[in-house]
């Protein structure tokens, strides 16, 4: 396993939840990316090395407050590209 920020999978997935959500808003790769981009400047990065660190750190991610930050911070990356995308 290569290093890597679990963060960007919890994100992404967050954003790929709340496309049907949030209507008449793009969701082309390159708003996605951008929003992905928005939300991880604005969330503490939490980096893995080993398949075992990844298990680690994903247990300990099941929390109400952890779930809520990124939610939070994904809904106003959305608004922020959806008030301004940039994909043209």
């Amino acid at each position: 396993m290569k290093l890597h920020n679990l963060m960007e999978d919890e994100v992404l997935n967050v954003i790929e939840k709340m496309g049907d959500d949030i209507p008449d808003i793009c969701y082309c790769d390159k708003c996605k990316l951008d929003m992905a981009a928005i939300a991880l400047n604005n969330l503490k990065p939490k980096y893995v090395v080993t398949h075992i660190g990844y298990v680690y750190a994903k247990a300990n991610n099941f929390n109400s407050q952890f779930n809520t930050d990124i939610l939070t911070t994904v809904t106003k990356a959305i608004e922020i590209v959806g008030k301004n995308p940039q994909h043209t």
